[in-house]
């Protein structure tokens, strides 16, 4: 009976965790749709937050790929003063990416809706 208090505490301790960093998200992440993000990219710096090999399978037309596996390192090539637009794959790398940047001190933070998987604009391949 006892395995089973720990067992629901932690189930309990998990849902609690989920619900925060959802809501933490929704604070400092805005996600646009496909339009609303087709009209303000142009004006950011667009980041594709996948890996280099989902990248050159294809990317948004003027992307910069910073996979979220090396944000830490490569920090310095986003500029805190101006918008940031995110995506991944379907929108929860582009989530984490995002908490990470906020932390460090940017604000204006974007993510594309669906992520790329939704995309219809322009794409180019290598």
């Amino acid at each position: 009976m006892e395995s089973l208090y720990i067992l629901l505490g932690v189930l309990v301790a998990i849902i609690l965790y989920s619900t925060y960093t959802y809501f933490r998200q929704k604070r400092i992440l805005k996600t646009l749709t496909e339009e609303e993000f087709k009209s303000g990219y142009r004006k950011a710096q667009l980041i594709d937050i996948r890996e280099q090999r989902e990248f050159e399978g294809g990317h948004i037309l003027g992307a910069r790929n910073i996979p979220l596996s090396q944000l830490k390192m490569r920090m310095g090539e986003i500029r805190p003063d101006k918008p940031v637009y995110l995506y991944c794959q379907n929108g929860m790398r582009s989530g984490r990416a995002a908490q990470f940047l906020h932390k460090k001190g940017v604000q204006d933070l974007y993510q594309l809706k669906g992520g790329f998987k939704k995309w219809t604009g322009r794409v180019k391949k290598k």
